[in-house]
Order: C-alpha cells, then structure tokens, then sequence
C-alpha cells in the first residue's frame, strides 16, 4: 500500500469509482432495461459529474471511448476480467498489461483476486505481477476483494469478507472494493483490519433510491471512504440525480434522507 491521497482517482480523501465491466463480466443482461447504455460513451457522459472520482472499465472500452472524455473522467482500466458463459471455479483471465493501461492513460488500475477460489494462487502470482508493475508507472491498485469459490462456504459472510480486505493490504493493494457485510458493525470491523488502506464498497445490483443511499451512509459512517458502483447509478432513469444525492452523502457527510430530499 502506497498513500494515493494526491491521486486523481482521490477527491478530499474519498472515492468514488463508476465501474462499466459489466458488459464482460455479465453480458448484456444488465442493459435490458437502459438499452441506451449498451452505448459507453453515455456512461462516459456519467462519470464526468463532479462526484465520480474515476471510471473502470475493460482494455477495448478504453481504447474506444476514453479518448473523448479524457479531458473530462480519470480512468481506471481493469486488467482481468471474465465472462459469465465461464462455469469452472472462479478465475479472472489477464486481459491488459499495466503498462499498455498507463499508454491508454490510466490513473490507476483493477484487478480481481477471488480468495477461496481453486485458483487463489495463480491470481494471486498474477496480481503481484500487476502491482509491482504499477509501482513502476506510480499508479494505484484497487483489488476487487471478493471471496469465492471451493474454499469459500459463505461468501456473505462479515468474518470472511473481512479477511478478503486484510488479503488486499497484505498484497500490497492501495484500495479494496469488498461488499458491505451487513451492518454497520461488521463494515466498522472489515475497515479496521484494513489499516490505513482505503476501503470502498461495491454498489452491487440495483435497489430503490433510498436503500441505496442508506446502505452507502452507513458504509461511509463505518470507515468506508467511498464507493465503486455501476448499476446503482448507470440503470437509472436519472443517473445525475443519484450522483448529485451521492455527493452529499460521501464528501459532505449528508445523511440519506437529506440527500434524497435536496435533490427531488
């Protein structure tokens, strides 16, 4: 871990990352009902509100889109990723090198390690790879911390999540993005045993305006200093108004009604 308060990926300490993978990692399923979105560079359109600190997404979105909103969205290139029509035990295949994500003009990178998987070590030897190299071009690594696979018997559960994110600083990540493990306590506890690294958590599948935000204050209210999201905010008929509510609640400690009510 590296301190990455002076990053672009940063604002005031906190972040908050628009992730666009989900076109590989679950295919067009998720754009069903925003048929609109299937288009990236609406998404693109999205992350240049003032609240989105960078956007993630795959090598070949990168290089199609990113070029006309740079001056406008930090990127984040995710280097693995993997389809939903896989069905073995949870991998993530090396899709991008750290330094072809740094030509594109990365600001800090992803990478998936699924911890319980049968293939914890080999993505494991693979991250080590990816984070020195990124040490090279000073840029972040954010891990996707997420328990699953064989060894895994409840990947819900706090404990276990929690020792997803203590993976994350061992290894040398600069951020976790770990799932919110219940309750405030847990998320207090999972955020502890990150030490000084930031923790961030993932927006998940879409809920109603009001889950959403309180689930994200209680996150922020435990230590979290931010949020990677997507279809939280993507699959909504008004994504600035979800941002603009998301604003107040991580950078300016609004709770979630507040927020709710002050952008209706």
């Amino acid at each position: 871990m590296i301190p990455i308060d002076d990053s672009p990926i940063v604002r005031d300490g906190k972040i908050l990352i628009l992730a666009m993978d989900h076109g590989l990692e679950h295919g067009p399923v998720d754009f069903e009902d925003v048929p609109e979105k299937l288009d990236p560079a609406t998404v693109f359109e999205t992350a240049s509100h003032d609240a989105v600190t960078c956007m993630a997404v795959q090598k070949g979105i990168a290089e199609g889109y990113y070029p006309s909103f740079e001056d406008d969205v930090n990127l984040m290139v995710k280097l693995n990723g993997t389809s939903n029509m896989w069905n073995g035990e949870p991998n993530s295949a090396v899709n991008c090198s750290v330094e072809y994500a740094a030509e594109l003009g990365a600001s800090g990178v992803g990478f998936t390690v699924y911890g319980g998987s049968n293939h914890e070590i080999e993505m494991v030897e693979e991250f080590r790879e990816a984070q020195e190299s990124a040490r090279e071009h000073d840029l972040p690594v954010a891990m996707w911390a997420y328990p699953r696979g064989q060894g895994v018997r409840n990947a819900s559960n706090p404990d276990t999540i929690a020792y997803a994110t203590r993976v994350a600083l061992e290894l040398g990540a600069d951020i976790a993005k770990v799932k919110y493990p219940g309750s405030t306590d847990a998320m207090a506890h999972t955020c502890r045993v990150a030490g000084d690294m930031p923790v961030v958590m993932s927006g998940g599948s879409k809920t109603t305006d009001h889950e959403f935000l309180t689930q994200v204050e209680n996150a922020v209210q435990s230590g979290c200093q931010g949020l990677a999201v997507g279809r939280n905010v993507w699959q909504r008929e008004d994504p600035t108004r979800i941002l603009d509510a998301l604003e107040m609640v991580i950078y300016e400690g609004e709770s979630a009604d507040n927020a709710l009510e002050a952008t209706e």
